[in-house]
């Protein structure tokens, strides 16, 4: 008996006049299917899928046989990269950033999204909770805390210089040597720098070119479809498989890094909590058990699944975030908001500026790891939130997806990086600043009322938030390497899941948390380059759309 076909799953039609693209390419049609019902259900593009999977597999493989040896490659891959390329990452950014403004200002921003009579398929909250979840909740968790206070802590030390009369110290730009209001200042603008703007401008553009191309232009949502003006028909041949399997990479080696930073705070708040053993052991149990929760959300499907967690996400956050702001420096919190905003937009130029600097410390080790990271994450979250942004207009999309994450995320940061910093300040308490980076949310929330209640819930918040990423990850990934189609058979899914946390447990065993960030870097330049040409398709798209 020959393979049943699985039917087609393209994204729905656009609803009133777009420019669609005439293409003989039906979705799937470089697929291999085959279905047995109860048994197994496969539906892959032969090339993406299978060179995807087995440079995943075999990657894997080799980490965990020469774990030993492959600390020190990593640590230095990773620094190489940061220190050579952190021009690039900061101007790719900074383009990025102009990109998304020229589109809010620009009358491109009336062309809606599925065409001019579509509607949003979720209200605001669930869309909201949805593309913020995904974007960067395990980030904000662990470095809530400590990236504000240790900003702070190095702008106010001010620069340190070795004999060879280099900078040695992290402190952003000049520093505010002996200046505790200044300091603060300087490492709020800092710490809001890498977590406003820039990340989700990236986002924006690869959501925005993915969403126009599928949903106005009636191409499969997949990456290689944002390049059809540059290449034609080419994009479904090689140079089109080559853009889909660096965006598979990207963002399985990306969600890795974010994976295995969650288990280590995880693992280091139930430590704190209960005296449970925060070892390497602990952290790979941790990432298996989350991995399988992660699984059976995937089974679950987008609405069943994603959607719902991301809303107890936000609930629990909001949650956390409301708590914080009661108990701790409220007054100091609330008009710190505005003033880091002040702070945000006096220093953003100087910031950004990718030359002349003397500050490499902090450039390279935390400015272009960070642009990496996010770049690396793209695909993922690009593609996650063009899949719920049907029926927004271009304007309405720019400006949630790159305003509203920004504000929100601002108000975290002060709200639980300003009361550390006025914990450290204000009451002397060196056991904040003095903790390792995955347990100082534990040690300023120790110093609150109801810190075992809190503590716990924030292990919650970084539990669910792994979750959430890792299923929606793996959603996306399933969909690039079935050649685009929207709901592929589930048993992939599954299949992806579980790899993104073996890769993540290899990279633990194989380096730690330097092993995460090299990879992250690594696969993250590439396809800065293959983003960058996006932008020009994208502009072409843009203007083709009806006035």
């Amino acid at each position: 008996m020959p393979p049943e076909t699985p039917t087609e799953d393209a994204v729905p039609a656009p609803e009133g006049p777009t420019e669609v693209i005439d293409t003989p390419y039906e979705i799937g049609q470089d697929n291999f299917s085959y279905r047995r019902r109860f048994v197994l259900e496969i539906d892959i593009h032969n090339v993406v899928f299978s060179v995807s999977a087995l440079a995943i597999i075999a990657f894997t493989l080799l980490t965990l046989m020469f774990q030993t040896t492959l600390g020190p490659f990593f640590a230095a891959l990773r620094d190489q990269l940061t220190s050579g390329l952190d021009w690039f990452f900061l101007s790719a950014g900074n383009i990025f950033v102009l990109l998304c403004i020229a589109l809010i200002v620009l009358p491109w921003g009336k062309i809606r999204l599925g065409g001019p009579e579509a509607s949003p398929d979720y209200n605001y909250l669930s869309w909201f909770s949805m593309l913020f979840a995904a974007g960067m909740g395990i980030g904000l968790m662990f470095y809530g805390v400590a990236e504000p206070l240790g900003n702070y802590t190095a702008a106010f030390t001010g620069p340190v210089y070795g004999e060879d009369g280099a900078r040695t110290d992290w402190a952003p730009l000049n520093g505010m040597a002996g200046d505790s209001e200044g300091a603060r200042r300087l490492a709020m603008a800092a710490t809001i720098f890498h977590w406003a703007l820039h990340p989700w401008a990236i986002y924006a553009v690869v959501a925005l070119s993915l969403a126009l191309f599928a949903y106005n232009k009636g191409l499969p949502m997949t990456l290689r479809s944002v390049f059809y003006p540059i290449f034609g028909e080419k994009v479904w041949g090689w140079p089109g498989h080559i853009i889909d399997i660096l965006a598979i990479l990207a963002t399985l080696f990306g969600l890795a890094t974010s994976l295995g930073i969650g288990a280590q705070q995880a693992s280091a708040g139930l430590s704190f909590l209960f005296g449970l053993p925060g070892t390497t052991g602990s952290m790979i149990f941790l990432i298996i058990i989350i991995t399988a929760i992660a699984a059976a959300s995937v089974m679950a499907g987008m609405d069943n699944g994603v959607k719902r967690l991301s809303e107890i996400n936000m609930g629990l956050a909001l949650l956390l975030l409301v708590f914080v702001l009661l108990v701790g420096p409220t007054q100091q919190i609330l008009s710190g908001f505005f003033k880091n905003l002040l702070a945000y937009g006096q220093y953003l130029p100087a910031l950004s500026n990718p030359f002349g600097r003397d500050d490499d410390n902090f450039r390279q080790g935390w400015t272009a790891f960070y642009w990496a990271w996010w770049i690396s994450w793209s695909p993922f979250v690009g593609m996650f939130i063009a899949r719920v942004s049907r029926g927004r207009s271009v304007r309405e999309f720019v400006i949630a997806v790159l305003l509203i994450p920004s504000l929100v995320s601002t108000l975290w940061m002060t709200a639980l990086g300003g009361t550390a910093i006025s914990q450290v300040v204000s009451q002397g308490l060196t056991s904040v600043q003095n903790a390792a980076l995955e347990l100082q949310l534990f040690e300023m929330l120790a110093h609150l009322p109801l810190p075992q209640i809190t503590s716990l819930i924030g292990i919650i918040l970084v539990i669910v938030f792994f979750v959430t990423s890792s299923d929606s990850g793996s959603l996306v990934i399933d969909t690039i390497s079935a050649g685009g189609k929207v709901n592929a058979p589930t048993p992939q899914r599954v299949f992806w899941a579980t790899f993104e946390g073996l890769v993540a447990i290899a990279l633990l065993l194989g380096g730690g948390l330097a092993a995460l960030q090299a990879m992250a870097v690594s696969t993250g330049f590439p396809f800065a380059i293959v983003l960058l040409v996006a932008c020009v398709s994208l502009i072409i798209g843009l203007r083709g759309e009806p006035k």
